[in-house]
């Protein structure tokens, strides 16, 4: 993959870095893209699908605040009988129904639904920035189980290399201390390094295991035949750019920041009960006497044995004395947005750690890389020379065991170096909110657009509407098979590739 660094002109030159070292190798099985990994995960991750359906309740919010000042209508119903009364009289009716149907329109609530609706639209506002946070806290947990594959792929191929040569100089040792050529120390140390390489090469591949089964976990599939990761974009040249951007275009940031806005709105809406509440109202009522109203009582009351009543009315209410509870509210969301404005500042503070940290994590990964792949090959070529200069007796077995051990653990640091240089170096992308879906450039399908959820329900006034019965979105892994540490299908970079891996000691040089 290609990496880029900065000049002091302020260019960027690019550095080819193969992150991860494994390329795929000819095989029949497909390979899987870095794209393909975060398309699945974009469209099935349980953990950001459940982000979305939080992000859809949140929309809700505007709806109910809303509902708050709009009229309301409902209706009533009733029928009682009266089988004694002491004071009624015969021509008194004993049974009655009613019907009932009341409109009430709140005509000023001093400011209250005002400052809640706007409360509730400045959440979703922040909602919808915590989504894009979200985004790119799975595709940042997507790319480093991406590369880790990779990563422990390639050194659980140069573990098994180690081994099959160590394995091999064991042999030749044996062999020499038959012929009288080597002492059973020798023997011993290259019986004991091989072991450690055993057991190395046995954590390789339990690590191995963990970030496969890790990649399942977040992404849902198996990893497959990984290819190479794609060059990282956009990074800056220094890190007062990166600072910026990030302050500007942080996900986080954005969402603290709505927060403290919409909490100025809280505090309105509780003064706001300090105020008077106006509302008018308009009801009309059927009436029935249920039978129990003769002509007699008729023609001496005048009453009908049913009717219709209509009232319009008005209704003011004036709080005078509330026991303290407004004044409590208030200072209450007082104190909520002085926490909120705390917040902001301290997610200011994370995001500024965040991009200074990642961005020297990469600049100093591209130069580990670097000073990796000399070392690589300088111990390539230390062995070489520490072989040959056993055969002529001037180096012994333990020599070849260390220039052995010291190549292995040159290529564990160039292939560490890799992957710590993508995953500092996409982590910084994520800090400067330049991580998202519409960045990466996704092409699996319609992208996730929050707002069409929003816009389809802000201006909802019915009752009875619903949506469809929640099913599950996240696809469940139980299914997948478990991973083991099998590496036949990858291929190690070249830089790493050893000539003499498997070149045998000379058992029929004689001692000087």
């Amino acid at each position: 993959m290609a990496q880029t660094t900065t000049t002091r002109a302020g260019t960027q030159t690019p550095v080819q870095v193969e992150v991860g070292t494994t390329a795929p190798a000819q095989t029949a099985q497909p390979t899987t893209t870095l794209r393909d990994a975060l398309v699945l995960a974009y469209n099935t991750n349980p953990e950001l699908q459940g982000q979305r359906a939080n992000q859809r309740a949140n929309d809700e919010n505007v709806p109910i605040a809303k509902a708050a000042g709009r009229p309301g209508l409902n209706g009533t119903a009733s029928a009682s009988t009266s089988p004694y009364d002491s004071d009624s009289s015969q021509v008194s009716p004993t049974r009655t129904g009613t019907v009932g149907l009341n409109l009430s329109v709140p005509i000023y609530t001093g400011g209250a639904v005002r400052n809640s609706v706007r409360a509730a639209e400045t959440r979703v506002d922040a909602g919808l920035a915590s989504l894009r946070g979200s985004e790119a806290d799975i595709f940042t947990d997507a790319v480093t189980a991406y590369v880790d594959v990779l990563r422990f792929e390639a050194i659980v191929r140069l573990n098994q290399q180690n081994a099959h040569v160590l394995e091999v100089n064991l042999q030749a040792t044996r062999d020499r201390f038959e012929v009288g050529d080597l002492t059973r120390t020798d023997v011993a140390q290259s019986e004991a390094r091989l072991a450690l390489a055993q057991s190395q090469l046995r954590t390789a591949e339990a690590n191995l295991i963990g970030a496969r089964e890790n990649y399942i976990r977040i992404i849902g599939a198996p990893p497959g035949v990984l290819a190479q990761p794609p060059a990282l974009p956009g990074i800056p040249v220094d890190v007062q750019d990166a600072e910026q951007i990030a302050l500007a275009n942080n996900p986080n940031l954005e969402a603290a920041q709505k927060q403290r806005d919409a909490t100025r709105f809280d505090v309105n809406s509780a003064k706001a009960s300090r105020m008077p509440q106006v509302s008018v109202g308009v009801g009309t009522n059927y009436y029935n006497y249920l039978g129990s109203l003769s002509s007699q009582a008729r023609s001496v009351t005048g009453l009908s044995p049913d009717g219709v009543s209509t009232t319009l009315g008005a209704q003011v209410n004036l709080p005078i004395f509330q026991g303290g509870r407004p004044a409590a509210q208030v200072r209450q969301a007082q104190a909520r947005e002085a926490s909120a404005i705390e917040t902001v500042t301290l997610t200011e503070r994370g995001v500024i750690a965040q991009v200074r940290s990642a961005y020297a994590s990469y600049q100093s990964a591209l130069r580990v890389i670097e000073s990796s792949r000399i070392a690589v090959d300088a111990n390539k070529l230390s062995l070489e020379g520490v072989r040959a200069e056993n055969s002529v007796g001037t180096r012994t077995i333990l020599d070849i065991l260390n220039a052995e051990q010291e190549l292995l653990n040159s290529q564990v640091n160039y292939v560490t170096a890799e992957r710590d240089a993508y995953v500092a170096g996409f982590s910084l992308l994520a800090a400067m909110g330049r991580a998202e879906a519409n960045d990466l450039n996704l092409d699996g399908g319609p992208l996730y657009d929050p707002g069409l959820n929003y816009k389809r329900v802000k201006n909802r006034w019915s009752d009875w509407g619903s949506d469809p019965e929640p099913q599950a979105v996240g696809t469940r892994t139980n299914q997948t098979p478990a991973q083991t540490p099998d590496v036949s299908t990858t291929a190690l970079d070249p830089v790493l590739q050893r000539n003499d891996a498997t070149r045998p000691v000379d058992i029929n040089r004689k001692k000087p």
